[in-house]
């Protein structure tokens, strides 16, 4: 049940950074939301690499 609650929070976020007019985003901020996401992106492949590794019986 977490994973589906996870999955839902993360598709969400990514709805929501969708609906944004990244036209209208200061520079500076746009340059700090561009680092955090690539954080979070290469969390997020962190997680998917670690899932790839696991063989299953």
């Amino acid at each position: 049940m977490e994973w589906e609650r996870a999955m839902g929070e993360l598709s969400a976020a990514i709805d929501h950074l969708a609906t944004e007019d990244v036209t209208e985003i200061p520079r500076m901020q746009l340059a700090e939301q561009l680092i955090e996401l690539h954080w979070q992106m290469a969390r997020l492949q962190a997680q998917i690499a670690r899932r790839t590794g696991v063989r299953l019986p």
